[in-house]
């Protein structure tokens, strides 16, 4: 079992707080095992069994309880009376108007409430409204590169890097011992069961939603996602998009477009990058970058036409400043990008990613946008090569795998 050591320590950080606990994630990145881990926790803490309540909603022991009114009535017979009751359900949006039972429990005292699910509709629509400000994000991703490289014990990083680009982060894959036949069945797995799951929640879904729009294509929903796959780090449109599936014989709306991105921004499998006004730190519209939740799912799917070693370092640097806790945006600076604009804590740190810096013409070309921002905020560029590490005109150039390393 690979310990989630940095997810562990935020559920610590929040036990007994009267507030809700919500993972979200990709399915089989790790938020079931978090919860047990962390009950494990509580049980050396000197938490009883029976102080427990855990229910996993994709195990057909507790099919039953489904029901919202089945599932409260059930939970609510357990509740020992002045003891501390820790409350943890697992891919709680298989059940419907779910919303209902979190919010009773959530005002009982004594009750610490801890739940997950696979898909972003979860805090969207009556939840995030009826607990608006009682609720707590943590959104959970395949392991970091860091984590890989204490799974898989090998010291070489540089040698782990290479596998990790294509194996992926998915926590099982690693027990696999680097078998590209059988990672490929495992994420064909975890692929397929995320979109049918998607199309069957989605349906659900929309009886409460008209707004929602049922997706039921799901040859369109692939081929979708591998032009999403394709395209990571460029940045794009829904008009791009539709202009695509036109070239491939298809005829499609961009709102419909925007429907099935949606049902793959949901699951989380893609997560949209909105660029940002440098200057101004507005947001802009209508062009925006996606990024895969994992690469090993992105080298299922994609067609191996050509090598994009500076895409998928890019795509990995993202997810690594979303957990180290920054918000993240495409920076615009005239025609000229920024790849990251990160914000924590109100502060800004601008980074750049590049495969390689020792061509005069890419090192002038990565250095340009960041001559030509004024404030003082940190700047960064993230590279595979050890030959132009340094500090130039307070523009750091980092090794990305060394960056990768650091905690």
């Amino acid at each position: 079992m690979i310990i989630r050591k940095e997810y562990l320590e935020q559920l610590r950080q929040w036990q007994d707080e009267k507030i809700i606990k919500v993972i979200t994630g990709i399915r089989r990145c790790g938020k079931s095992t978090l919860l047990k881990e962390f009950q494990e926790l509580l049980i050396e803490q000197g938490i009883s069994e029976e102080q427990i309540i855990s229910i996993n909603f994709e195990d057909l022991a507790y099919e039953e309880l489904q029901d919202y009114k089945k599932l409260y009535k059930y939970i609510e017979e357990r509740i020992i009376p002045e003891k501390p009751i820790y409350i943890f359900l697992d891919e709680i949006q298989k059940v419907e108007q779910f919303e209902k039972v979190v919010d009773s429990l959530h005002i009982k005292d004594n009750v610490d409430v801890y739940i997950t699910g696979s898909n972003a509709f979860l805090l969207s629509g009556e939840l995030a409204t009826l607990l608006s400000g009682r609720y707590i994000e943590i959104n959970m991703l395949p392991l970091s590169f860091r984590e890989y490289v204490e799974a898989t014990d090998n010291e070489n990083s540089d040698e782990e890097f290479r596998d990790y680009l294509q194996y992926g982060g998915m926590p099982y894959s690693v027990t696999l011992g680097k078998n590209q036949n059988q990672i490929d069945t495992y994420l064909e797995g975890i692929y397929n069961t995320i979109l049918i799951k998607d199309i069957e929640e989605r349906s659900v879904r929309k009886e409460s939603d008209p707004n929602r729009r049922k997706i039921s294509d799901v040859s369109l929903l692939k081929n979708i996602a591998r032009f999403l796959a394709g395209s990571v780090g460029s940045p794009i449109s829904k008009k791009k998009i539709a202009g695509y599936v036109t070239s491939t014989g298809r005829k499609v709306s961009q709102s419909t477009i925007s429907d099935y991105v949606d049902a793959l921004v949901e699951p989380y499998i893609f997560y949209e990058v909105q660029p940002i006004n440098v200057s101004g730190k507005q947001l802009l519209k209508n062009v925006s970058k996606y990024y895969i939740a994992d690469l090993g799912i992105r080298n299922f799917i994609l067609p191996k036409q050509r090598y994009d070693l500076g895409f998928s370092l890019e795509n990995t640097i993202y997810f690594e400043l979303r957990r180290r806790g920054y918000e993240v945006c495409v920076g615009r600076l005239g025609e000229q990008e920024v790849d990251f604009v990160a914000r924590k804590n109100g502060r800004y740190e601008y980074f750049q990613v590049t495969a390689n810096m020792t061509d005069q013409a890419t090192f002038e070309r990565e250095m340009s946008p960041f001559l030509k921002i004024q404030d003082n905020y940190p700047k960064t560029i993230l590279t595979l090569d050890r030959f132009t590490l340094g500090n130039y005109d307070g523009v750091e150039v980092v090794n990305a795998i060394d960056w990768l390393m650091a905690k």
